[in-house]
């Protein structure tokens, strides 16, 4: 079978006999896969029939088989649709084996065959669920056309004894099987037999054997036949030139000719993957360590002490030291090995271990990717592959967290319970280190160092600081710059799914970085960059989002120029630059959390001053790689002349990379079909809940154990506070994204991570009509943010205000609070609900100004007066239950539900027992008790109902 290449017009050269044996492995595939994979997954489904099921019934019929359920359905579909290639080019062949001058038969059972053949498609692809009269109808067509495909077959075949024989045993036995076959299904429908129907079934599964048979019996014909690819004017020896030919002739001594001018190794670009995947790691790795050591402070309410740890990061401080610096360089390997500790954190259950396990995990990865760069100072081809990776790494990293709503499939906080792939991913990243390691630094050529550049090492440092902190703040995740424009309902402005720009945009930067090589350039990259920071940081909504990819796509650029020049000032800038960037981050802790800090009001709500930093620190770094003469000699060739030979191997990782992103934009789609829970009873079942930030009480990522609780509690409309996850301390995640789309919900994320509040977000099964975000008076403490959104819940509109005020120490930022609050609320004509976070005690000091005649709100349960937190209010519209349930491990804080009736009015505080209650109107009972998985009723053990 194999193909025969020759030196005439013949290219290709292949036994007929192929044909006949393709079609007959493909077609029993079809029929046999189908068969296993439905007595795997569900046989005593499929071997149930209208009558008996198992043990009566115990083989399954070809039609439940193949027909019925999925995946079955779909692996017999597939091996079909392969099969259809074969089958056609059989009919063809057999008539033209068969075909006689002024002979018509031939004709008309090639025709035959071809009807056989579409009709065979017509009950493959119309199940009898689909359209039964029509599948009924295709399968009658293709049993119909069976006795003339094989009469003509059998008077049409050539003179092989062999042949006929077989065609004549199979074709009785075909047609012979059918006698038997109507007789049981005649005793299973008309008598209803217990067991005939399997009997049926052996007589059906015969039929598929001896029909796919008989059509076998072709390859004993078909040996006789060659089929022949010619080539007739040449076009296939190799010396025509193709499009990519052309194009790389024309673009000779530029950048895209000098990047793809290599030939293509599968090595190549195995080694390229290779190191992409350790940048990822890297990123992986590093986006943890904040996410870990913000656990101790949110648990402490304050500075912790583990806080040091994010300064784990300057351990390339070591390579300052000549002979630390040559044991690292040559040890690499081995050094990169030791960083995977990070990777294995996760199995470590004590949160302070699993810190200082991630911490030496990012010290050692900080250490080996500087150690490498720094090796590879003379090979400018080699180094500029590392740099690529690295930034590749970013974008997988983003790309892999796109995949999973914001969460890093490896990171200490993910196990296989919550979604992690941790064991996968160790397993790839040892893969990876002994891949990209292997390789010898060779320092022939490259950059001239024998010359030092004429400008500080603080100004390369200051370089790499920036972009350190403006990639980690901004790209590590594709949905953080679309929350700092986010803006409310209606939408005006990107969604999280829309997070496709901002990986596409970083891969546009790469490329910008890879083909034009001009140092020039990179000012123009900086100043661009510099517009679109301040375009973020001024605007909201799509304008606002374009200077975001204004700046992911410009920050990307200038990665290789920046990390090319830290290189040449020696590995003193690599570690001076990460103690620059922790300082930044910091900082960016700071504008939120001043609260909680030394000097925090220095900083409050000045993002701004932290983003102009960012981009002065960049054009910092920009000045001294410009005024280095070496590098513009290096650019100016790179851009020319010089084939590179690694690069063409990081742009298709790059391209296969941006391509699996627009796939999962387009599976990430919201469909905005959801549904109620109660639509019948026209109830809205709403809570308030405060999430400490996703991080359960053993530092676990919470959204699954939390999506569980809500969906259990039937849940339709949820107010999340302390949800504003997108930092660097804290991941730079969005709980809301898995929520929303898992329990099919509409979210409005609330104040972006730009307004610098602790977050509050809302979760409606609702439309949401109109959205407006407030940030109420806190001329002291941190800021209270709060949510005013109107939905159509049952064709009615019905408000919803979700609220965190300022905290106990801050009596009056939460004065101020409660009165503007209060006039907004007054100033509502609809029924409104508010899910609110007001530390308060029941009917004293701020209670009567939130509930009373200031307000026009009443509490969901006057006499509940072991509250301080968490409060649920409403006006104008019927409350008819209140539930209490415990948090168990997730957070710190319970959560309270209520349930309420649209249309009618709002009642009295007399309560009634649940069995006066009408069902749809009820809580779920499983949480009554012990409860399951620790939630359960508490304070009052039991729901509450009102009339």
């Amino acid at each position: 079978m194999a193909p025969r290449f020759r030196e005439g017009d013949a290219v290709v050269a292949l036994s007929g006999k192929w044909i006949s044996w393709a079609h007959t492995l493909v077609a029993y595939s079809a029929f046999l896969g189908a068969l296993v994979v439905g007595l795997s997954l569900h046989y005593q489904k499929i071997v149930q029939n209208e009558y008996y099921g198992y043990p009566q019934e115990w083989f399954p019929s070809v039609s439940s088989t193949i027909g019925d359920r999925y995946p079955e359905r779909a692996v017999f579909q597939f091996f079909i649709a392969m099969t259809s290639g074969p089958r056609f080019v059989l009919v063809f062949l057999w008539y033209v084996l068969t075909a006689r001058p002024n002979s018509t038969l031939p004709k008309i059972v090639a025709g035959v065959g071809l009807f056989r053949t579409l009709s065979c498609g017509g009950w493959t692809y119309v199940t009898s669920t689909d359209d039964h009269g029509w599948h009924d109808i295709f399968m009658i067509s293709y049993l119909v056309a069976t006795l003339p495909w094989t009469l003509g077959c059998l008077s049409l075949s050539p003179h092989n004894g062999k042949a006929v024989r077989y065609r004549k045993i199979l074709a009785g036995s075909f047609f012979g099987t059918l006698v038997p076959l109507i007789y049981f299904f005649i005793q299973h429908k008309v008598h209803k037999v217990p067991g005939a129907y399997t009997t049926y079934a052996f007589f059906e599964w015969a039929l598929i054997l001896f029909d796919v048979g008989f059509d076998a019996v072709t390859a004993l014909d078909f040996d006789a036949f060659e089929l022949v690819i010619r080539d007739v004017k040449g076009s296939s020896r190799g010396n025509r030139k193709q499009v990519a030919d052309v194009v790389l002739e024309k673009e000779k001594d530029k950048p895209i000719g000098n990047v793809f001018a290599s030939d293509f190794l599968w090595s190549g670009f195995l080694d390229a993957n290779a190191d992409v995947y350790n940048g990822y790691v890297f990123w992986s790795m590093l986006t943890s360590l904040g996410l870990t050591v913000w656990y101790f402070p949110l648990w402490h309410m304050g500075i912790s002490g583990y806080e040091v740890m994010v300064m784990c990061t300057v351990s390339p401080f070591l390579l300052v030291k000549a002979s630390v610096r040559s044991f690292v360089v040559k040890n690499v390997r081995y050094v990169h090995v030791l960083s995977l500790s990070g990777l294995l954190a996760y199995l470590v259950r004590s949160p302070e271990y699993r810190l200082f396990s991630v911490a030496f995990g990012v010290s050692m990865s900080c250490l080996a990717w500087s150690a490498t760069w720094y090796a590879e100072r003379t090979q400018q081809s080699r180094l500029e592959s590392r740099i690529l990776a690295w930034s590749i790494g970013l974008v997988l990293s983003s790309v892999a967290k796109f995949a999973l709503y914001t969460n890093n499939p490896v990171w200490p906080i993910m196990h296989a319970e919550n979604g992690g792939w941790n064991n996968l991913g160790l397993i790839l990243a040892i893969a990876a280190i002994l891949r990209s390691t292997r390789a010898v630094t060779d320092n022939r050529g490259g950059i001239d160092m024998a010359n030092r550049p004429p400008t500080s090492p603080l100004l390369a440092s200051l370089g790499l600081a920036g972009l350190f902190f403006g990639m980690h703040s901004l790209l590590s995740d594709s949905s953080t710059m679309v929350l700092w424009v986010w803006e409310g309902f209606p939408v005006r402005g990107p969604i999280a799914a829309n997070g496709i720009l901002t990986i596409t945009a970083m891969g546009l930067g790469i490329l910008i970085g890879i083909f034009f090589q001009s140092t020039p350039l990179s000012w123009v990259n900086l100043l661009l960059a510099g517009i679109g920071a301040f375009i973020l940081t001024s605007f909201h909504n799509w304008f606002g989002y374009m200077g975001a990819l204004l700046l992911a796509t410009n920050l990307m650029a200038v990665a290789t120029l920046l990390i090319t020049s830290a290189v040449r000032h020696g590995p003193v800038t690599f570690g001076l630059g990460f103690l620059i960037y922790n300082v930044m981050v910091l900082a960016h802790v700071w504008v939120v959390a001043y609260a909680f800090v030394p000097g925090g009001p220095l900083l409050r709500e000045h993002t701004d001053w932290l983003m102009t930093a960012a981009i002065m620190s960049l054009a910092a770094g920009v000045y001294a790689a410009s005024n280095d003469g070496s590098i513009k000699k290096q650019r100016i060739q790179l851009g020319k002349n010089v084939p590179r030979k690694y690069t063409p191997y990081y742009t298709y990782v790059l391209l296969c990379v941006e391509l699996i992103a627009l796939a999962i934009s387009y599976l990430r789609f919201p469909t905005n079909d959801f549904v109620p829970y109660h639509k019948d009873e026209k109830v809205i079942t709403a809570g308030i809940w405060t999430i400490h930030f996703s991080l359960d009480n053993d530092m676990w990522s919470s959204e699954r154990r939390m999506r569980d609780l809500i969906k259990e509690l039937e849940i339709d409309v949820i107010g999340l506070l302390e949800s504003d996850l997108q930092r660097i301390i804290m991941g730079n995640r969005d709980t809301t994204q898995y929520l929303a789309e898992d329990l099919g919900m509409y979210v409005d994320y609330g104040p972006g991570p730009n307004k610098h509040t602790w977050g509050s977000a809302l979760l409606s099964k609702f439309p949401i009509v109109n959205s407006t975000h407030h940030l109420l008076p806190s001329p002291v403490g941190e800021l209270a943010p709060a949510i005013h959104a109107t939905l159509d819940a049952y064709g009615e509109l019905v408000d919803v205000v979700v609220f965190h005020s300022g905290q106990e120490e801050d009596p009056e930022d939460r004065r101020l609070q409660s009165e503007y609050l209060a006039d907004l609320m007054r100033a509502v004509p609809r029924p409104l609900i508010l899910l609110s976070y007001l530390v308060i005690t029941p009917n004293k000091g701020n209670y009567k100004t939130y509930v009373g005649p200031r307000s026009g709100m009443k509490d969901i349960d006057p006499s509940d007066w072991d509250r301080w937190c968490e409060y649920i209010l409403y006006k104008g519209i019927r409350r008819s239950g209140y539930a209490r349930v415990s948090r168990s491990t997730i957070t710190d804080t319970e959560l309270q539900v209520g349930k309420f009736v649209v249309g009618q009015p709002e009642g009295s505080d007399e309560q009634l027992n649940e069995d006066q209650v009408p069902e749809g109107l009820r809580f779920p009972s499983m949480f009554r008790g012990q409860g399951r998985r620790d939630h359960r009723y508490h304070v009052f053990d039991e729901p509450r109902y009102f009339i």
